[in-house]
């Protein structure tokens, strides 16, 4: 029996987001709109969107002994996500600091703080959490080496049972370690990662997903699924690539929507789902995330994915 449906493992940061006209250039001055907080981090983004849909998740992460901290705590437990794994100290919190323009597009800059501290230590200690649950959810805002560590607990199990099913977003994009590309089931990237992830070889230049997504195959995961933004997702394992289309809504901001998207599809997965059942609930959530401003508060639950 598990205690979990979802297991996140990554970040959590405060974001500090400014409204613009439009996103500066280099050495360019754009006045904004008046400075919002907001509880975020891909890791503590994908609980809360999970646990609001009503997934039973855990996080694992860990933030500062400060405002920020305690506002990430409040929010994941607002939001019914088990915080006993959220580790305290060490540095300050995570902060993401990012503009947002009239379309809804966004551009971000992360400071890791205590993200960077989450240690492969601090996984072996808290492998009770690992056992429990049946997908474990991974970013790259925490030290890859950390990712490893996850990744290696969950694909070595637990005496006669098997670990949990590993989800991954290597974002921000960074070169992957063949044992971890192994174990991604699936492994979750939109257009720039996947561009950076192929950035060695020719499907790299490509222009088409369905390129990218059988060039990322070859490198050893399970699975691929690639998010298109407004388009949907596409979905590739060994037997075949299927595109499910997006719905067509009123897009107000983007932050958050992949973390929205891969949040629930992990939740899904970790139900039973086919991984293209779980897609198409997925891009309903996504769509769901993006008519509102601001990242967790614009994550919806279930019964408003219905309604879409």
């Amino acid at each position: 029996m598990h205690d979990y449906d979802l297991l996140v493992v990554g970040s959590a940061n405060a974001d500090l987001v400014i409204g613009v006209d439009r996103r500066p250039g280099s050495g360019e001055t754009v006045l904004g709109s008046d400075l919002a907080v907001h509880p975020g981090g891909k890791g503590a983004n994908q609980a809360v969107a999970a646990a609001r849909l009503g997934a039973r998740t855990a996080l694992l992460a860990r933030v500062g002994e400060d405002d920020y901290g305690r506002l990430l705590l409040d929010s994941q437990r607002t939001a019914g996500v088990d915080t006993a794994g959220v580790l305290v100290g060490g540095a300050p919190t995570g902060v993401a600091l990012i503009t947002v323009d009239p379309s809804g597009d966004n551009s971000i800059v992360v400071s890791l703080g205590a993200n960077a501290r989450l240690s492969p230590g601090d996984i072996r200690a808290s492998a009770r959490l690992l056992t429990a649950a049946r997908v474990v959810s991974l970013q790259l805002e925490i030290p890859l080496e950390t990712v490893a560590e996850v990744v290696r607990t969950a694909t070595a199990g637990f005496g006669d049972r098997p670990g949990p099913r590993v989800v991954l977003n290597p974002s921000p994009p960074a070169p992957l370690p063949t044992d971890v590309l192994a174990a991604c089931d699936p492994l979750v990237v939109n257009e720039h990662e996947a561009r950076f992830l192929l950035s060695d070889g020719p499907a790299g230049s490509s222009e088409d997903p369905e390129v990218w997504a059988e060039a990322l195959l070859s490198r050893g995961p399970r699975s691929v699924v690639v998010t298109l933004g407004g388009e949907g997702a596409l979905v590739a394992d060994r037997d075949r690539t299927v595109l499910v289309p997006s719905l067509a809504v009123p897009v107000v901001d983007t932050t958050g929507a992949g973390d929205a998207f891969t949040g629930a599809l992990a939740w899904r997965l970790g139900l039973g789902d086919e991984l293209e059942d779980a897609v198409r609930f997925a891009v309903r959530v996504g769509a769901a995330a993006v008519t509102r401003a601001g990242a967790q508060a614009s994550f919806p639950d279930a019964g408003e994915v219905a309604a879409l």
